[in-house]
């Protein structure tokens, strides 16, 4: 959609943010020009689960393509590692060489890929029940995955779905294996000046088949039958012959090189997005029109009315009743509470440590999103995402390290070398340990999901090499700051908290509290759950800014709220309750993640639900560490502000 009015200018804008990830790419991510001829590597990478035929996910495991189970053929002199991003083998990739052959422009009818192999029963159940579990072949032709041709049936547009189907179940429910392969791959012609054309390759379509008589005749030569059904025995009388054979066809396309992953980055629904976004944008609105309305209003009156009272000599009047004629009574609501609220808060080391991380958390996530907004984050570098954020995260441990550190000093804590140790190990230890436990699972499930030792250490190093010295230095240039004093001065003795009743109760209050900044990514998080557990690319991150904002806003005015309801029912003990309240919006990423486990995922085993409940909790964990940073320091600086505005002797 094109706007050509100069007034229409922000609103082209916002419609182009969801865009943009699809029209820039990484710098340093060129395109391979081919020869007529030439060879184009073909990789193959894991099998991965997806969403059967009943529209449920049966697992969460990856295999690697030259499991012995699946008797794939495997190249002359073995299969040779493919060099991969960090991210990229953290998130199950594992990339190897093919004994596939292509070359550029040639098409070739029925090649066998390699002898007759042979399914055992063990295999063969194996394999079937990988096929009624819905897993993907994934393949990788110049970096573009193999894919298969879909069809939305809301837009009525067709895309392409990297990862093709191992098998397909027949009428009665029988698992059925494709053993050949139609491989179609569109290329784009690039002339050079004073020399030949150039040809690169822009779209790969792979199109699976059973063929049942497919074999290698005695003189070499390779029948590929006809298309039929082919079944593995698993009775275990016999075994199973299967030759994999495979065809290859090159077709001109107009598509140029900068535009060749337009095809694959589909967006389900748009109108769901929009209608989603402008939602939230207007629930946002309200809910920030309403807040501000009633603490505007409210506080103007009460700092108003306690000014005038510290202003007039009480002893000028005859009698109390005269003051109260005049509208002057005694301190009331949130005054009261003027010489505790700012007392240190129940163990300040913990919360000073959660609000470091939750700062760093905070600026990994907006830099990552910003990044992956203006394109810089292409799905051509596979895995790049994952380590983006993995080294982002570690630099702005100077970040974090500051303001624990800061926090922790206007607390009045006194422990700084525990505060400076604990603020880079707590919470990162707390999450690699859940990760090396949820990997243990991984690696006795026989996935290729488990991540190697190596990249363990790898990780380790990034942590002790460059988070922690970072948090270091940040720890010890905020406690050679200034610390936050609060416009109050602080009783020796703490006031009596009254009991809350009704809403202003703990369990009610959080609840309330954090169930707003969830509503307001809760679209979008149903997506991204989705993309995550079916192996599927994500690239809206145009909504995803926008959603973003919209759950900071939410947090910090939802927050501040629950702050002023407290203040004036007495209770000067807000700083835990604004951080779990805010934070509880990670409660209910994990609630929303036990409904898509009941609604979408069918494992019917111990293993892959220990699995996703433990990277579901671990997710929903630093989404509570999050936003319950951004409610505390949204309602620290409310706190600040409306006590430095009145008079108090």
């Amino acid at each position: 959609m094109r706007f050509t009015d100069r007034n229409s200018v922000l609103a082209s804008a916002l419609l182009v943010l969801p865009s943009l990830s699809s029209a820039f790419y990484l710098p340093g991510v060129s395109p391979t020009s081919y020869d007529q001829g030439q060879s184009v590597p073909l990789y193959v990478n894991h099998l991965t689960p997806t969403l059967a035929r009943d529209d449920q996910l049966h697992s969460v495991f990856s295999y690697d393509y030259y499991h012995p189970a699946f008797h794939f053929c495997r190249p002359e002199g073995g299969a040779k590692d493919v060099r991969e991003s960090l991210g990229s083998i953290l998130f199950g990739d594992r990339i190897q060489t093919s004994p596939l052959e292509l070359h550029m422009g040639q098409d070739e009818t029925c090649k066998s890929i390699c002898g007759e192999t042979k399914f055992d029963s063990r295999s063969a159940k194996f394999v079937n029940r990988r096929i009624s579990q819905g897993y993907n072949i994934n393949w990788l032709v110049d970096g573009l995955p193999a894919a298969q041709l879909n069809k939305d049936e809301n837009t009525n547009t067709q895309f392409y779905s990297p990862g093709f189907s191992l098998g397909d179940l027949d009428e009665s429910g029988q698992a059925v294996l494709n053993n050949h392969f139609n491989i179609l791959i569109d290329y784009h012609r690039v002339g050079y000046a004073g020399g030949k054309d150039k040809l690169r390759v822009v779209g790969v379509l792979v199109q699976p088949e059973s063929h049942p008589d497919s074999r290698v005749l005695d003189d070499g030569s390779v029948d590929c039958g006809n298309k039929g059904i082919l079944t593995l025995n698993e009775d275990g009388e016999g075994e199973t012959a299967v030759t994999w054979t495979y065809s290859v066809y090159w077709k001109e396309s107009n598509t140029a090189w900068a535009t060749r992953w337009d095809k694959y980055l589909h967006v389900y629904d748009p109108k769901i997005h929009w209608f989603s976004l402008i939602n939230s944008a207007v629930f946002v609105v309200f809910l920030v029109g309403m807040v501000s309305m009633i603490l505007v209003r409210a506080l103007r009156k009460d700092i108003a009315r306690y000014n005038r009272l510290d202003s007039i000599n009480l002893d000028d009047f005859d009698s109390t009743s005269a003051a109260v004629e005049d509208g002057i009574q005694e301190d009331s609501g949130w005054k009261l509470v003027h010489g505790d609220v700012f007392r240190c808060p129940q163990s300040p080391l913990l919360l000073s440590v959660l609000l470091g991380n939750g700062a760093q958390l905070f600026m990994m996530t907006g830099v990552t999103v910003a990044f992956a907004l203006l394109g810089l984050l292409s799905p051509a570098n596979r895995g790049f995402l994952a380590t983006a954020i993995l080294m982002i995260s570690a630099l702005f441990g100077a970040i974090g390290g500051y303001v624990s550190a800061r926090a922790y000093k206007s607390f009045g804590g006194e422990a700084w070398k525990r505060n400076i140790i604990m603020t880079p190990l707590l919470l990162p230890g707390f999450i690699f340990g859940l990760f090396f436990l949820l990997n243990l699972f991984v690696w006795a499930k026989g996935s290729s999901g488990a991540v190697p030792f190596g990249t363990m250490v790898a990780l380790v190093l990034i942590w002790f090499v460059i988070s922690v010295p970072l948090s270091v230095a940040g720890s010890w240039v905020g406690f050679r700051q200034k610390a936050f004093e609060g416009p109050t001065k602080t009783n020796q003795i703490p006031r009596q908290v009254p009991p809350m009743a009704g809403s202003l109760r703990t369990i009610p209050s959080i609840l309330l509290t954090g169930i707003l900044p969830f509503g307001a990514i809760f679209v979008e998080l149903y997506f991204i759950m989705t993309s995550l557990w079916t192996n599927k690319i994500y690239y809206m991150f145009g909504f995803l800014f926008l959603c973003y904002g919209l759950m900071i806003i939410t947090s910090a005015a939802t927050t501040i709220l629950l702050v002023y309801f407290l203040l004036c029912a007495e209770n000067y003990r807000w700083h835990w309750r604004a951080f779990a309240g805010a934070g509880m919006t990670g409660g209910y990423v994990f609630i929303n993640a036990l409904i898509f486990w009941v609604t979408r995922v069918s494992f019917g085993g111990l293993t892959g639900a220990v699995l996703y409940v433990g990277y579901s909790a671990m997710i929903g964990f630093l989404v509570f560490v999050l936003t319950g940073s951004i409610g505390f320091f949204a309602s620290w600086a409310f706190v600040q502000r409306i006590y430095g505005s009145i008079k108090v002797d």
